[in-house]
């Protein structure tokens, strides 16, 4: 009976010890545009990625379950062939985070891969080596896995994420010479690639934007639901890092991503809220970056 309460007590430890999933990602594949295929393949593909995403412990940090990150992957099938078993994807994925003392999430990532492309047969096994990798749907989900504990921790700690978005690189870089890693990898190819994204958000250039995701968060939206006047300010006094970034590095897309996908946000922070001044600071910064949303932060001025 001691024997038996010494392996319990020794199994509790390793579970309290042991590295949890980080991730809370659903995952939609839509095959609309493909007909006359069996929707099996589809199904046990939605699966297979899911379990790959969920299951896996990325890093050895910490996580409990009311603390996994919420992020989301909708694969739009644009063509099969099922001998091969190859795909031609669009990828839509996003990222959220909670905002201290709200039932409030915020956006922290969304944006669209246009190059997913893979090699998928039914009951495929999902497997992953950053050291030896020879698949390319799992170094997607891969890159994606890390990205999104990446920026997720730069909105908790001033350029957290560093250490994972190191690995995001290192996939990159690998990837580049796997067999069959298909596009989306190359280097100045394509301004909105999987390069180009972790390669500008991890340049001097956008460490602005980097240290923008922590004030923003973590010292502007974290302190609205004790003080909404003072969390407005904080973000007012971040903002102008988002304008340092964008003339930093003026064909980056990032800046403009920030926008794109905390617009509604924005609006919502300043619109019948804040002097006019500071209403006014804010719509040169936004109109500046992202001139297409200039009827969106006009409304801000209301």
């Amino acid at each position: 009976m001691k024997q038996k309460i010494i392996v319990i007590v020794a199994l509790m430890a390793v579970a309290l010890t042991a590295p949890a999933q980080e991730l809370n990602c659903k995952v939609k594949v839509n095959r609309s545009a493909v007909q006359g295929t069996s929707s099996s393949v589809f199904e046990k593909l939605e699966t297979a990625i899911s379990e790959f995403m969920n299951q896996r412990a990325w890093t050895d940090m910490q996580y409990d379950a009311d603390e996994r990150i919420d992020c989301s992957l909708t694969i739009t099938v644009k063509q099969y062939k099922a001998d091969g078993g190859s795909f031609a994807c669009e990828l839509q994925y996003q990222c959220t985070r909670p905002v201290y003392g709200s039932a409030y999430n915020t956006t922290i990532l969304s944006m669209r891969d246009t190059e997913f492309t893979f090699n998928y047969q039914e009951n495929d096994v999902l497997e992953f080596n950053e050291v030896s990798m020879n698949n390319n749907l799992t170094a997607m989900l891969a890159y994606y896995a890390y990205l999104f504990i990446g920026v997720d921790l730069d909105t908790f700690s001033p350029m957290g994420g560093t250490d994972v978005l190191h690995r995001v690189e290192a996939i990159v870089n690998n990837a580049q010479s796997m067999s069959g890693g298909g596009s989306g990898w190359s280097a100045f190819s394509d301004s909105k690639n999987r390069h180009a994204i972790i390669n500008d958000y991890m340049s001097s250039a956008m460490q602005p934007l980097r240290q923008l995701m922590y004030k923003y968060h973590r010292e502007g939206l974290d302190q609205m639901s004790d003080n909404a006047d003072r969390g407005r300010a904080a973000i007012t006094s971040a903002l102008p890092l988002l304008s340092e970034a964008h003339q930093a590095k003026t064909m980056s897309l990032l800046p403009q991503y920030f926008t794109d996908f905390k617009r509604d946000e924005l609006v919502g922070i300043y619109r019948g809220h804040g002097t006019e001044g500071e209403k006014s600071k804010i719509y040169d910064i936004l109109a500046d970056v992202n001139a297409s949303q200039i009827g969106e932060w006009k409304k801000m001025q209301k």
